[in-house]
């Protein structure tokens, strides 16, 4: 099992923008092959940083997600709403 962590800052006037996308997109993520859950969590004290937290089978699953179409449409339109360079992290159970 792999958890992905992806933490993004988005400009304050863009985050109903992001909402939107995610919202759009969640199902269809988790839906896809090897992806066992997907939530949005927001920064307690700063509310236009977000993360994702997913968790996949294996990395591979995550990759295969990376290449895909899905992957291709969601990340360039929220790419755009960024006010920092996002930053992501890979964990396993131990």
């Amino acid at each position: 099992m792999l958890i992905r962590i992806v933490r993004m800052t988005f400009q304050p006037e863009k985050t109903a923008e992001f909402l939107e996308i995610f919202h759009n997109s969640k199902d269809r993520i988790q839906a896809f092959i090897g992806c066992n859950h997907v939530e949005l969590l927001q920064d307690l004290n700063n509310p236009n940083i977000y993360s994702t937290y997913s968790l996949w089978d294996s990395e591979e699953h995550l990759n295969n997600y990376r290449r895909s179409e899905l992957f291709g449409q969601v990340w360039p339109a929220t790419k755009t709403l960024f006010a920092a360079k996002p930053e992501a992290w890979s964990y396993r159970q131990v």
